[in-house]
């Protein structure tokens, strides 16, 4: 069992608990419960803060291995209705990694030249490279899920898209991607706030549209054109995860952890050179001018120092890891 410290309040792995599993029926759904965790929003928030730390070290490795010939590549792909905090999970949850290991891509409505291409066509041009984590607000899905809630093609044209992009999926993964498929979900209620704070702060009435409320007027075509996606593109290779997202703070703890376990998978590690340490070292040394090599292995002699806490921090990073690793295991029988 892993420690309090290293599991926070998890007693059951937000992968576990929130993944969509057949017979999954969104109406029945509690989007007030934060499955799995057994604290409140301050111990989150912390907990947050202290996975940061080493989600920002696993981002950088991740991006070291690319440099160094690693092929792999990472991706997020969020859903969810009008003020649901995708974009606050990027903000919250990628703002505390380099910003040079992110790629985030926000898809809205098509435009004209996407529209005379196929509906997959956007998406593959903003894939993540290898080495940097990939996070789509919005995606592809929206061609089922808008287009069959506004009647924009055909149900037979729909009804294909569900398959190809299960073909699309699964080339992604042939081709190295690890994917995460975050479906954050709030009430009618809850968005109904949101949308009411859009249109009394002076800082958000930029982040409100009169669609908003076009697209609310839909609510129960969208959740079953939801649960539609759900059964027909959950897979056992590229699950949805279903966060209830009616308390913000949790939508972005259970987005975290699922992130930073996702990474540890994928057994991340310091690239080692392919070229001679040693040899590299006298080289550098024979740039330097003569007069200045005493001051130079002063340095040096600081330095192998430096080395040693060095090795001793990752020796204490690894540690950590493997019990960060113990959490995906835990099952308390919590489910959404």
């Amino acid at each position: 069992m892993a420690n309090l410290e290293i599991a926070g309040y998890w007693r059951t792995a937000p992968e576990i608990a929130l993944r969509v599993r057949p017979g999954f029926k969104l109406v029945d759904a509690d989007l007030d419960s934060k499955p799995g965790w057994t604290a409140g929003q301050s111990k989150a928030e912390k907990f947050i803060a202290s996975r940061g730390k080493l989600l920002a070290e696993l981002q950088e490795r991740f991006f070291a291995m690319a440099r160094a010939g690693d092929e792999r590549k990472f991706l997020v792909i969020t859903q969810g209705m009008d003020t649901s905090g995708k974009g606050g999970v990027a903000r919250h949850i990628l703002g505390m990694v380099d910003p040079q290991g992110v790629h985030i891509h926000g898809f809205g409505g098509p435009t004209k030249e996407e529209l005379s291409h196929h509906f997959l066509w956007r998406i593959k041009k903003a894939l993540p490279p290898a080495g940097k984590i990939g996070y789509f607000d919005r995606s592809h899905y929206e061609d089922v899920l808008i287009a069959r809630v506004d009647h924009l093609a055909p149900i037979e044209e729909i009804e294909k898209r569900y398959d190809e992009i299960l073909q699309f999926e699964q080339e992604l993964i042939d081709d190295g991607y690890v994917l995460l498929k975050f479906a954050l979900m709030h009430t009618y209620e809850e968005q109904c706030r949101r949308l009411a704070e859009r249109l009394t702060r002076p800082d958000k009435f930029w982040k409100y549209d009169p669609s908003d409320v076009d697209t609310r007027r839909k609510w129960d075509q969208y959740y079953e054109a939801h649960q539609i996606m759900f059964d027909r593109t959950s897979t056992e290779a590229a699950p949805w995860y279903v966060i209830p997202a009616n308390y913000k703070w949790y939508a972005r703890l259970a987005a975290a952890e699922m992130i930073t376990q996702a990474l540890i998978r994928m057994d991340l590690d310091w690239p080692v050179p392919e070229w001679d340490l040693s040899t590299e070292r006298v080289r550098l040394v024979e740039t330097m001018h003569a007069e200045k090599l005493p001051e130079a292995i002063d340095e040096l002699k600081k330095l192998k120092k430096k080395v040693a806490e060095v090795r001793e921090e990752l020796a204490e990073h690894e540690a950590e890891i493997r019990e960060v690793a113990k959490v995906s295991l835990l099952d308390a029988g919590d489910r959404i």
